[in-house]
């Protein structure tokens, strides 16, 4: 069951990847997988919950490239931009079609409202699960957020592609920059507000 969903996933990455999402036919993913349309729906139910699982791993995919920097970190002063930078670069350099899979499938959701409230459940779910990890990683260093998780999460999804494909057209590396704006919203956990 879970290789045939891996097989599902890769084939509508690359078939999206050279059709763009609305071009992308259940059919020809279903055969790039080397299954029938009917597995798809067995799988997944519709082609946007199938591009949703796709974009869920790519995070999850995205999210595990850091872990080993990540926790290298054992306190707030030892929390380094520039490997935190390096590591974002080296995981998207080499592809930037990831980036553009997620803006396809943004635009897609743009302009089908029905869809954005077919998949609307699941989008707060992974926007939750990355929340989620922020906290504990930014806990377990002595870190606190200025803002919500939740509406960090929220932004890092939204422009995580934007300065993805940013850095790759224009040749800029916005991935330091964009890293320490976020970062200027985490403060020692031991730090009183000021009322």
């Amino acid at each position: 069951m879970e290789h045939t969903r891996a097989l599902l996933l890769d084939a509508a990455e690359e078939v999206v990847a050279r059709q763009g999402f609305g071009a992308a036919a259940l059919e020809v993913i279903a055969d790039a997988a080397g299954y029938t349309r009917g597995a798809i729906y067995s799988h997944f139910g519709t082609k946007e919950e199938l591009f949703l699982a796709v974009m869920e791993r790519q995070l999850q995919r995205f999210l595990d490239g850091f872990a080993d920097v990540v926790d290298s970190f054992r306190s707030l002063d030892e929390l380094d931009v520039d490997k935190l930078a390096q590591r974002w670069r080296d995981l998207t350099i080499g592809n930037p079609d990831r980036a553009a899979l997620g803006y396809e499938f943004t635009l897609f959701l743009v302009r089908n409202p029905e869809a954005r409230a077919r998949v609307a459940a699941q989008r707060r779910q992974t926007a939750d699960s990355l929340a989620e990890y922020i906290s504990s990683h930014i806990d377990a260093i002595g870190g606190r957020m200025r803002i919500p998780a939740a509406t960090l999460a929220r932004t890092l999804i939204a422009t995580n592609e934007g300065v993805t494909l940013g850095s790759h057209v224009d040749s800029d590396d916005l991935y330091r920059p964009f890293l320490e704006m976020i970062l200027a919203n985490v403060e020692p956990s031991d730090v009183s507000r000021g009322t």
